[in-house]
């Protein structure tokens, strides 16, 4: 992973990378714990219902500075992630998860401050044994990713960029940021939204 591209993603921020670019996941993908944010290459995991062994498996592979990207779509309601699993990740080197499924533990994930996006929490585990994918395209938030490409994740929600795209976003995304902050400026002067952005105030009635 290198490290400036991972910082400037995260300075730029999924709502300006998601307006420059960056494919937007389905917003039920939140983080567990407050102030949790990632930037890192996905490393793709596909889960059978109720199963997470695939997850394991990925743990053990995953090149360290990835993030887990992982569909478990096929039974949402379980805990595909917990504390044994962050604690095993951590010692991989992975730097956050994006599951679109259910994780538990919670207040443990919390503790760790590792990074976790997931669907819903869930109490019920998985089981271990039913195969699954690794590093294979997966459809994660309703949104489809790779191996390679880079997820994104913060308060406001979590993105995805396509490797191939990575400098075409970061481009427009400097760009956009760049004209935010022009906006700051003339608003703390005095102008409006309505005169910067060139709205039509006389399409709103006035009761």
């Amino acid at each position: 992973m290198t490290p400036s591209v991972a910082d400037e993603l995260l300075a730029l921020g999924t709502a300006t990378l998601g307006e420059s670019g960056a494919a937007v996941l389905h917003p039920r993908l939140k983080a567990v714990w407050p102030g949790a944010r990632l930037a890192a290459p996905a490393f793709t995991v596909q889960c059978p219902a109720g199963d997470n062994l695939a997850v394991h498996v990925a743990v053990a592979e995953a090149p360290p500075g990835a993030a887990l990207v992982v569909d478990g779509t096929a039974e949402p309601a379980r805990g595909y992630w917990g504390e044994v699993l962050t604690t095993a990740a951590e010692a991989r080197g992975l730097t956050g998860l994006v599951l679109d499924g259910g994780v538990r533990d919670v207040d443990a994930l919390a503790a760790h401050r590792f990074p976790v996006f997931s669907a819903l929490v869930a109490l019920r585990g998985a089981a271990k044994e039913a195969g699954g994918t690794v590093g294979g395209p997966v459809t994660v938030g309703d949104v489809e990713v790779r191996t390679g490409d880079w997820v994104v994740a913060d308060t406001d929600g979590v993105v995805v960029i396509a490797a191939a795209d990575l400098d075409a976003v970061l481009s427009a995304a400097r760009t956009r940021a760049e004209k935010e902050q022009g906006l700051f400026t003339a608003l703390r002067a005095g102008q409006t939204t309505i005169e910067l952005l060139g709205l039509e105030k006389n399409n709103v009635r006035r009761a």
